[in-house]
């Protein structure tokens, strides 16, 4: 008989998220979770891996249930399509490009900015910024650009949020310290190289290919729907 955690494991395994890095990149805290070494690479051992699964979508459906704001995070080119994907999905806050220092411990400054891009998106809506020249409607045009690529994802953001989700912590190592810095929890798909002692809730796999990270993006945006689902019964009974 096939149970439940024996079907997610085969799932995991067939997206490659059980693949590490090289054993000389191998980080201290993810010893625990390398089941052994084939050809110099570090194999995961994924029936730990989703116990660590298993935790973090608890707790993201947490946030769901309640409301709370969870930012998807994935700078990285394999996890961009995955990310905006979910945060389409959930309603939720989402970063795909060059995180921007501060964006969680001087949020009264950024939130300016996002501010900023609302208000000027809406006037060159509405026309008013025909009473400009020709130059100035093109520089407006231009900040516009500029301060979508950066922030066009986190207009719906209007408080810190309650965790974040990021692909890859290592890569995402400014994110990580604002979180800790302002005590917001971290949730993460974090591959051998990361440092596990950083993040809240690791997931420990393959957080470089597109089958695997689109697994466990997939898993965590389900985890906070199944939330809002609950909230959503709730508010009817």
């Amino acid at each position: 008989m096939i149970t439940k955690t024996n079907t997610k494991i085969d799932e995991m395994l067939s997206a490659g998220a059980h693949f590490g890095y090289t054993r000389t990149r191998r980080h201290p805290s993810v010893k625990p979770y390398v089941l052994g070494t084939k050809n110099r690479v570090d194999i995961m051992d994924i029936e730990k891996t989703e116990v660590l699964l298993s935790r973090a979508k608890e707790f993201v459906k947490s946030l769901g249930a309640t409301g709370k704001v969870i930012i998807f995070i994935g700078s990285k080119p394999e996890a961009k399509e995955a990310i905006r994907g979910a945060a389409e999905e959930t309603g939720m806050p989402y970063v795909t490009e060059r995180w921007i220092g501060g964006t969680l411990t001087n949020f009264v400054e950024i939130k300016k900015r996002i501010d900023k891009l609302a208000d000027l998106l809406e006037k060159r809506e509405k026309g008013a910024t025909q009473v400009y020249t020709k130059k100035e409607r093109l520089l407006i045009d231009r900040e516009i650009i500029r301060l979508e690529k950066y922030f066009s994802g986190l207009s719906s953001l209007k408080n810190l949020p309650a965790a974040v989700f990021v692909v890859d912590s290592k890569k995402e190592n400014i994110t990580v310290a604002e979180c800790r810095k302002m005590n917001i929890p971290v949730v993460s798909l974090s591959n051998s190289d990361c440092d596990l002692k950083q993040i809240t809730y690791p997931i420990v796999g393959n957080d470089s290919s597109v089958s695997s990270i689109s697994f466990f993006v997939r898993e965590i945006t389900e985890a906070y729907k199944e939330g809002q689902g609950t909230q959503n019964v709730e508010r009817v009974a």
